[in-house]
C-alpha cells in the first residue's frame, strides 16, 4: 500500500472531433510527467471533445483509443484515467476508464447524462458505480454532469479514498463547478479530484478549466488554474485521510439508503 500517491491533472484543450490529433497531442503530455506521477487523469472524451456525433466517432473497446492508452501506461510506467465515446454493439457510452501500467482496464459508464446537449438522446446510462483499487487507494470513477448528484456518489463506510470527475465543464457555470467538487470532498470525507478541460469546442462553448484537488476538510491543495494549458501534480497521503476519519467520524452517523 502506498502511503502517498501523485496525481497528475492534464489540463488541456481538446482539438475538436480529431481522434489523431488528440491521441497525439495527449501522448506527448503524458511524456512529460512519466517518472514524475502515479496517475495522470486527462479531461472528459479527451480524443473528440464533447461531441454528440457518436455514430461517426465512437471507438470500441478494442479500437484505438484503449490500445493507446494501454501502450501510454506501461511506457511511462503511470496509471491513465479519462474517458471517450465508446461503442458497444449497438449502443454508444461515455465510458471513463482506468488503465494500470500492468494493463489492467476498468471502466464505469457515465450515469448522468447531460440532457441539455441531448447527451441523453445518443448515449446509454451506465447503471454500476465503479470503485477501483490502485497502490492501496480505493478510487471511485465519475465523469462531469454526475457531479451535481450526491446520493450516486455517496462513499458509504468508506467505501472509497479517492474521487475522480474527468468533465467538459463549460466556464458559464463554473460557480458550480468548484461549488460542488469542494461539497463532494466534504460530506464524503474523501479526496476529490476534478479535472476539466480548457479552449473552444466546435460548438462555441468556452471551458475555464479550474481543474483542482481538495482534501476531506474541503482545503484545496493543488489547483490547475483557470484558461491555462497545463499539468499540475500534487502528492496525497493515506495517514492524513485515516488520521481525519478516526478523529471526526461523522461517517458513522450517515443516513442508509438503497439506489433503486
Amino acid at each position: 500500500m502506498a502511503e502517498e500517491l501523485r496525481i497528475s491533472m492534464i489540463q488541456s484543450h481538446i482539438i475538436w472531433e480529431d481522434q489523431e490529433e488528440n491521441l497525439c497531442y495527449y501522448g506527448e503530455l503524458l511524456r512529460r510527467v512519466s517518472g514524475r506521477t502515479d496517475l495522470a487523469i486527462l479531461p472528459e472524451t479527451f480524443t473528440t471533445g464533447f461531441s454528440m456525433d457518436v455514430a461517426r466517432l465512437a471507438d470500441p473497446m478494442e479500437g484505438k483509443t484503449i490500445a493507446t492508452v494501454k501502450a501510454w501506461a506501461s511506457k511511462y510506467g503511470m496509471a491513465v484515467m479519462g474517458s471517450f465515446l465508446c461503442k458497444e454493439d449497438d449502443r454508444y457510452f461515455n465510458r471513463a476508464f482506468f488503465i494500470t501500467p500492468e494493463g489492467e482496464v476498468t471502466t464505469y459508464d457515465k450515469h448522468h447524462l447531460f440532457r441539455m446537449a441531448d447527451e441523453h438522446k445518443s448515449f446509454t446510462p451506465g447503471e454500476k458505480l465503479t470503485i477501483v483499487e490502485y497502490k492501496g487507494w480505493k478510487i471511485c470513477m465519475q465523469v462531469c454532469y454526475d457531479l451535481r448528484f450526491p446520493v450516486w456518489t455517496r462513499n458509504v463506510n468508506n467505501a472509497y479514498d479517492l474521487l475522480i470527475y474527468v468533465a467538459n465543464w463549460p466556464e458559464v457555470r463554473k460557480k458550480a463547478w468548484k461549488t460542488l467538487l469542494h461539497a463532494r470532498a466534504i460530506e464524503n470525507m474523501a479526496y476529490v479530484c476534478g479535472v476539466n478541460r480548457v479552449g473552444v469546442d466546435g460548438k462555441g462553448l468556452t471551458y475555464r478549466g479550474d481543474s483542482m484537488v481538495i482534501d476531506p476538510k474541503g482545503k484545496k491543495i493543488a489547483t490547475a488554474g483557470k484558461r491555462e494549458e497545463i499539468t499540475r501534480t500534487c502528492v496525497i497521503k493515506k495517514s492524513e485521510l485515516e488520521a481525519f476519519r478516526e478523529k471526526f467520524p461523522a461517517w458513522k452517523d450517515a443516513d442508509s439508503f438503497h439506489l433503486d
